[in-house]
């Protein structure tokens, strides 16, 4: 026998079993109902020729015709076809209803054949025949459950959040064959839910009992099921299950929720981003939408890490062309092998070159047209920049200065600079070039009819070259992980938020400002590698040190996203804000600038001194 025909005999043996127990207990309910009828006076019932004999007696006769109502009612509503280990609500209101028609069936056909039965028979047998059965179903289901977790030691589970994210997780550990979590108790902030029981699952307390629980349970894993929360509260309680010995699991975002319910494979690790502490940023997608849709569009620098996720949200927006400009052939090349997989109707180019190179820069233009310029190409680490100073210069100043004056030549409707915050009262050569960027911007912004704008922006988690990754090798290596000082604090956010806040930029853009994200609390470096060093299971300074290496050249103990002569206005977006930039005399910065080109194919300290006339709030570190 093949194994289908052999899974097909052995459903159909399962369905024969599971009906003769669903007659076995809709009689028993039948007989149970005269039983409560009589106050379980059973000599009434046994009593020969009284009302209680005779209905006894009728229920009986009924039987074989019961018997078949069961199997019409229960096949008609599928409840054969259910996986009873997964059912839910919905199942069990289908068998509560199921076995309301039994009952009515039954009581019309009685009283049509002329057998005697009570008047209370279809409201009290429903009741008990749904008990009962429901009853049978939840015996089955918990039989097979404990065979599961025979066959494997499951973790000890506690979850923090009774809602209905958390209703779903528990329903899912319990009934999912392959979970290798075994709920054990849960967590909520509302007093209400004290006391009480999800599932079988105590809520034991608030968040001031996850410490306490963790040790009273024995708890291996705590998942964080609580998709809708303010980011304090977020972080508050993340911190306080880092303090348990258990590993932290979290539940994804509400958004992505929305597809159906969750599943094993959706709770996924804590990451750093999640004890940020902030909220994220919201745009309007259609605002975005709205101006770069059909529009051709270039992005410089595409293949890094703000470069290549503009791409990617510029590519749901459907532009009539995205060009992609990069030095690096092997980041293009995997943005754009990305991109035709996920978009494979976008109109895409993708362009190798240098943003210093004047001719290639005018041939990309003079080509292509681009009506939107994304200006992601910059060297932006600080210590390199420092010891090269003139590569920032040619690099950052001159392939700005390159890239948007073609795009004034070339009546491009939007130019939107990536800057940093490190343009702020610059400590290092780096900063202090892309405040000649902005100064740039500012400067084409009065002189052309294309709107020159610049978005500034503090560290972003995950990106090339930042803390993130370098710490994560720092700890997969077993330590030590090197923080600079142990009060340096930095601004943080992550590339999504970034790349959303430079495209509603561009939305917003009239032309000459600097917008600004609200960036919440700034964050210790020292903090964030403690808690990176909590997230992969090591206890900091015991599993694996930190060593304060001190401040590299040119690098702040304090970030700031304005200077103090700049001021804020608001726009329709509530995090997002648009800076005053300081004035500046055009025709000396214009002059000063075409001496900085002078020096830029020369390594010398001239270069540095030459910025700081520039930059007033430039301040060379020795």
């Amino acid at each position: 026998m093949s194994s289908a025909k052999k899974l097909k005999t052995a459903k159909t043996v399962q369905t024969i079993i599971l009906f003769i127990f669903d007659v076995a207990l809709t009689f028993l309910a039948s007989v149970f109902t005269l039983i409560v009828r009589f106050e379980f006076d059973f000599e009434i019932l046994l009593k020969p020729g009284g009302d209680g004999r005779n209905f006894l007696n009728s229920v009986l006769y009924f039987l074989p015709i019961q018997a078949f109502i069961v199997l019409f009612v229960f096949s008609w509503l599928r409840l054969y076809s259910i996986l009873w280990e997964y059912a839910g609500y919905k199942e069990l209101a289908r068998l509560a209803f199921a076995t309301a028609i039994v009952s009515a069936l039954t009581y019309i056909d009685m009283t049509l054949l002329e057998l005697e039965i009570p008047r209370s028979f279809p409201i009290l047998m429903p009741i008990f025949a749904s008990l009962f059965i429901g009853g049978g179903r939840l015996i089955i289901r918990l039989f097979r459950l404990r065979g599961s977790s025979s066959n494997g030691k499951k973790l000890r589970t506690m979850i923090i959040g009774a809602g209905q994210t958390g209703a779903m997780v528990v329903r899912e550990f319990l009934s999912n064959h392959h979970a290798v979590n075994n709920p054990v108790c849960l967590i909520d902030d509302d007093v209400k839910k004290h006391g009480t029981y999800l599932s079988g699952i105590p809520v034991v307390g608030d968040r001031t009992k996850i410490i306490e629980s963790a040790k009273k349970y024995k708890i291996d894993e705590i998942i964080f099921a609580i998709p809708v929360i303010n980011a304090k509260d977020k972080h508050a309680i993340l911190d306080i299950c880092q303090k348990t010995d258990c590993s932290l699991k979290i539940i994804p975002s509400l958004y992505q929720l929305a597809s159906g319910e969750v599943t094993i494979q959706t709770i996924r690790k804590v990451e750093v981003e999640d004890l940020l502490g902030r909220d994220s940023v919201k745009v309007s997608m259609e605002e975005i939408s709205g101006y770069v849709s059909k529009k051709r569009v270039l992005v410089t620098g595409g293949g890094g890490s703000i470069g290549s996720e503009l791409c990617r949200q510029i590519a749901v927006n459907k532009p009539e062309q995205l060009i992609i400009f990069d030095i690096y052939e092997n980041n293009a090349y995997d943005i754009e092998q990305e991109l035709k997989r996920y978009y494979p109707e976008l109109n895409l180019k993708v362009l190798i070159g240098s943003v210093r190179d004047e001719i290639r820069v005018k041939e990309v233009f003079d080509t292509y047209k681009p009506e939107i310029v994304y200006h992601a190409a910059a060297h932006k680490h600080v210590p390199l920049m420092e010891t090269s100073p003139e590569e920032a210069i040619k690099n950052n100043v001159f392939g700005t200065l390159n890239v948007a004056k073609n795009a004034s030549s070339h009546n491009v409707e939007t130019f939107v600079l990536i800057s940093t915050d490190k343009a702020v009262n610059p400590t290092n050569i780096m900063g202090a070039s892309k405040r000649i960027c902005e100064m740039i911007i500012q400067t084409l912004s009065k002189l052309s009819e294309t709107r020159f704008v610049a978005v500034r922006f503090g560290n972003v988690l995950g990106s090339n070259g930042s803390v993130i990754p370098l710490f994560r090798k720092q700890i997969e290596k077993g330590g030590p992980v090197t923080v600079t000082h142990p009060e340096i604090t930095r601004f943080f956010m992550t590339i999504p938020e970034a790349v959303s806040l430079v495209l509603q930029a561009g939305a917003y853009a009239r032309g000459g400002e600097i917008f600004v994200l609200d960036m919440g609390d700034p964050v210790k470096i020292d903090t964030l590698a403690r808690n990176m060093i909590k997230l992969s299971g090591f206890e900091p300074d015991v599993d694996i040190k930190i060593e304060y290496t001190g401040l590299r050249p040119g690098e702040k103990l304090y970030e700031e996203i304005l200077m103090a002569e700049e001021g804020l206005d608001k726009t329709p977006n509530n995090l997002i804000f648009i800076g005053h930039p300081n004035e500046f005399d055009t025709d000396s910065f214009l002059t000063r600038l075409e001496e900085l080109r002078n020096l830029e194919y020369k390594a010398n300290d001239e270069i540095k001194n030459i910025v700081a006339s520039i930059v007033s709030t430039y301040h060379i570190q020795d």
